[in-house]
């Protein structure tokens, strides 16, 4: 049997009343995938709302007709006597059922002219949704999936769900980003190996979200680090957090309508719920997991199971459960979390296509078709609190659509910053990770393109491997001279938002994007994209000139192929249109400026897909 980690200790005996039936798995078959019919769109692959056959009401016209020819007869009846008070009538009484009466008759029960509207559907009860995540602006960022939880949360909030966040509490998070932060649960006990670790639970405000932050006391310091990720026992790390959030939940008991997990790092969490807490009566929570990223999976070996009392190896590295379809003999996390949990998404309806039928899903194609009903795409939102050139605090001159003109005074205050040549050339910017996900060739490539076609030329992003920052160091010592290109190799918030303000084009030229949102901050910025056709680029941006989409929808430039003159192809015909044509360049940027990717939408197809699980 495997060491217990140090730091780790048994709680005495008292501490559970579920000592009989401790963590035993359970024998049932994992969740299969829901028979009804799913809640994402076959045209765009999001959720959309489940329609709902209108209330039929009939028209009054039927129910009156039977009762027409009856009115002939009823002058003839004993009610007709009162008429004869009127003194003009005695003298005509043969005339009046034919000439008179018929009239009179007829005006007290016109036809209607319309129908009555719909029953009025009633109020739509809120949910109390929790997120499980390894990651949250503005407190502990790494990548994307940050700004998702941050701004989908805020989203179901104002649609007036209850919305609660769980993450770790690293060392290294922002801790001045927190408001009121205080411990509410300190005698947290989550099993491990043979015995349990001690947590405490903080709870706290991050820009009005409602956050608990989990802390184990343990020697083995999972979240007491310099980084968030990048530790020989990631996997480990984050199936402990996993285990702690869904004992917190269960211990203080909270049973969420939906428990929203992010990647792989929270992926055992319905694991857990399925093979343990639903046998203690946590019957109640459904789970969504997002998928941002299907190239990081969470692959470890057995030791997983030891660590987490999931008994049975041969149960769960079966390839129904958690074996991993590439390499025999390991476990992987992100595929337990699709065979375990209600609906899976991933970040854009592109992205899930060629995740499940383009050979993206690195290794997890199959069980992806296995799960196809419950599986499908959302295009992320972007934060317009934060992203919004009419109330950007980073850039001097804030501009809308109808005062686009006042966008050039942020563009000459980048010129100063950066200390470019102010003339009439264009500006080229590239703002990203500098990952080979992302395109690194064809970046260095369109620098050396763009000054070859009289444009300039900016670059903003930093990269973990010290090679890749390296070479690309090189390239800034190259060009430092140039007076149209700046290479900034680190990252700074507040030159971000001035890029996007102050410059004309924004490359976005990647392998392969989940989603992506550089290209929707452009947009909002009247800075026009300039992508290739992968995941969320192809869903966000479409071409000037080859678009199958009416010309007041088209908001940028993009090419197919992962190559030299591919992007040639898009980034030429952008700086061509710049100078040549610059009456429909504007109008291309006021199309970008109108195009809308908040999460008002993406917000509306979470709670379509809430409700799907819930009813299924």
């Amino acid at each position: 049997m495997a060491k217990q980690p140090t730091g780790s200790k048994t709680k005495p005996s008292t501490r559970r009343r579920r000592s009989a039936a401790k963590d035993t798995v359970g024998t049932n078959p994992p969740p299969t995938p829901q028979t009804t019919e799913s809640p994402i769109s076959s045209e765009t692959a999001s959720a959309a709302p489940v329609p709902q056959e209108r209330p039929t009401t009939q028209s009054r016209l039927e129910p009156e007709q039977p009762e027409q020819p009856e009115q002939p007869e009823q002058p003839e009846q004993p009610e007709q006597p009162e008429q004869p008070e009127q003194p003009e009538q005695p003298e005509q009484p043969e005339a009046s059922p034919v000439v008179a009466q018929p009239p009179a008759r007829e005006a007290p029960a016109p036809y209607p002219e319309s129908e009555p509207p719909p029953p009025s559907a009633p109020a739509r009860p809120g949910l109390f949704v929790v997120h499980v995540t390894p990651e949250l602006a503005t407190v502990a960022k790494v990548g994307g999936l940050a700004d998702v939880v941050f701004g989908l949360s805020r989203e179901l909030a104002i649609r007036g769900n209850h919305v609660e966040i769980v993450l770790p509490k690293y060392a290294s998070m922002r801790y001045d980003q927190i408001y009121d932060l205080h411990e509410v649960h300190r005698d947290l006990w989550v099993p491990w190996y043979d015995g349990a670790i001690h947590c405490s639970v903080y709870f706290g405000f991050v820009h009005d979200r409602k956050c608990f932050f989990i802390e184990p006391h343990s020697g083995d310091d999972f979240f007491n680090r310099p980084a968030i990720y990048g530790y020989p026992d990631d996997v480990l790390r984050y199936a402990f957090f996993s285990r702690a959030a869904i004992e917190f939940l269960w211990q203080s008991g909270r049973h969420p309508d939906v428990i929203h997990c992010h990647d792989w790092q929270t992926a055992l969490l319905p694991v857990y719920l399925y093979e343990f807490y639903q046998r203690l009566g946590m019957t109640h929570p459904r789970v969504c997991l997002t998928i941002h990223n299907f190239a990081h999976q969470g692959v470890v070996d057995g030791e997983l199971l030891r660590a987490t009392g999931l008994q049975h190896p041969e149960r769960f590295h079966h390839h129904d459960r958690l074996g991993d379809p590439r390499y025999p003999g390991m476990l992987n996390l992100l595929k337990g979390g699709i065979v375990y949990s209600n609906f899976v998404t991933t970040v854009s309806p592109r992205y899930a296509f060629e995740t499940k039928d383009q050979g993206q899903g690195f290794g997890l194609e199959g069980v992806l078709h296995a799960h196809q009903i419950k599986y499908g795409g959302v295009v992320n939102g972007i934060d317009y609190d934060l992203w919004n050139p009419e109330i950007d605090r980073h850039i001097p001159a804030r501009y809308g659509i109808e005062t686009i003109e006042t966008k050039y005074d942020d563009k000459r205050a980048l010129r100063q910053r950066l200390m470019l040549a102010d003339n009439e050339k264009a500006i080229v910017a590239f703002i990203g990770r500098l990952d080979p996900q992302k395109g690194l060739e064809l970046v260095r490539h369109a620098i050396f393109y763009t000054l070859e076609r009289g444009a300039q030329f900016v670059l903003l992003g930093s990269s973990p491997d010290p090679a890749i920052n390296a070479d690309f160091w090189g390239l800034k010592r190259m060009l430092n001279d140039s007076p149209d290109c700046h290479l900034e190799i680190g990252f700074d918030e507040e030159l971000a938002h001035l890029i996007y303000a102050g410059a004309d084009m924004m490359l976005v030229p990647s392998r392969f994007e989940p989603c992506g949102l550089t290209q929707m901050i452009a947009l909002r910025y009247g800075t026009i994209p300039v992508v290739r056709a992968v995941g969320g680029l192809a869903d966000t941006v479409f071409d000037k000139d080859h678009a199958p989409r009416p010309l007041h929808e088209r908001n940028g430039y993009v090419f197919n192929d992962y190559d030299h003159a591919g992007l040639e192809s898009a980034l030429g015909r952008a700086i061509a249109c710049y100078h040549d044509y610059p009456g429909d360049f504007r109008a291309l940027m006021h199309n970008a400026m109108r195009t809308d990717y908040s999460w008002n939408r993406p917000g509306q197809d979470y709670l379509n897909i809430y409700d799907y699980i819930r009813n299924g």
